[in-house]
């Protein structure tokens, strides 16, 4: 039988996927700050009832209020060097950096989460993370970053994914010693209140409604998938290790690079195909000594 953290890490796979591929359609109709605040609006309304006793104490406890402002700010600024990049530059270039947040979250659930893998466990990360960049890779060529550094949107993509990565650090760290439902609620509320801001100066604010009319179904189910993937990660967490639950979820992009080629009719090249398939048979590794 599955370990419950495991399950939970499978299934922020399919949210966050899912929540990707649609994630980067409603950011080209809508734009990157109009559709982080419909995912950000759906987790404060959604989420609130589960997280309404926990509100009062998290105020009076400095120290878990500062995590969650640093996380908060942390997420909203990661999330638009993301989607800037994505927007940007070339998808083919830019998707394989963002895999770069998996070695990043690892690394510092080592170094200042105290966490341990054993060598299996390590080797399997390792064949995760090449296995990512190798399946969104279009190109081999695409892998020269030394060539590659000043094209458009890589630095933008390089710097979110250093975000991301310090982000599903302490979304753990913050759902293990806080709650994984007072994190995402807390993180969600204020990026819709950051973007709402943002919104009203720029004179934006008018058109969500309209906005929400013309895409009800795709714009509800982004911030359906991506709270859900969130939530399901952070919940992961609390059963193992931060390391183990990034390494599984993390083959998310993997999901959302396949519904694309799907859509786009398109062949996949040998080394895409190998590294899926490593992909796989790593996670169902982890999933098995986890």
């Amino acid at each position: 039988m599955l370990n419950t953290g495991i399950i939970f890490s499978l299934i922020a796979l399919f949210g966050w996927g899912l929540a990707d591929f649609l994630i980067q359609k409603t950011t080209r109709k809508i734009g990157i700050w109009k559709s982080l605040f419909f995912i950000g609006i759906f987790g404060f309304i959604f989420l609130l009832p589960f997280v309404i006793e926990e509100i009062k104490p998290i105020l009076f406890q400095p120290g878990s209020l500062y995590l969650l402002i640093v996380l908060s700010v942390i997420v909203i600024i990661s999330s638009l060097f993301d989607l800037s990049a994505l927007k940007e530059g070339k998808i083919a270039i830019i998707e394989p950096l963002i895999g770069i947040e998996l070695p990043i979250t690892v690394g510092l659930s080592i170094v200042l989460g105290g966490e341990h893998l054993n060598f299996t466990q390590a080797a399997l990360v390792v064949l995760t993370f090449f296995g990512i960049v190798l399946a969104i890779t279009k190109h081999q060529n695409h892998l020269h970053y030394h060539r590659r550094i000043f094209e458009k949107g890589v630095i933008l993509a390089g710097v979110g994914a250093v975000g991301m990565g310090l982000t599903n650090f302490l979304v753990g760290h913050s759902s293990q010693t806080i709650s994984a439902l007072a994190t995402i609620w807390f993180v969600h509320t204020t990026m819709a209140l950051v973007c709402l801001v943002y919104l009203i100066m720029s004179m934006q604010v008018k058109s969500l409604a309209q906005d929400f009319r013309t895409l009800p179904g795709i714009i509800f189910l982004q911030s359906f998938f991506d709270n859900a993937g969130w939530l399901a990660f952070a919940f992961a967490t609390t059963f193992i290790s931060i390391s183990i639950a990034t390494t599984v979820s993390e083959s998310y992009i993997i999901l959302g690079f396949l519904l694309g080629v799907l859509v786009n009719r398109e062949k996949l090249r040998t080394h895409q195909f190998l590294g899926i398939i490593l992909v796989i048979l790593s996670i169902l590794g982890l999933s098995a000594i986890s």
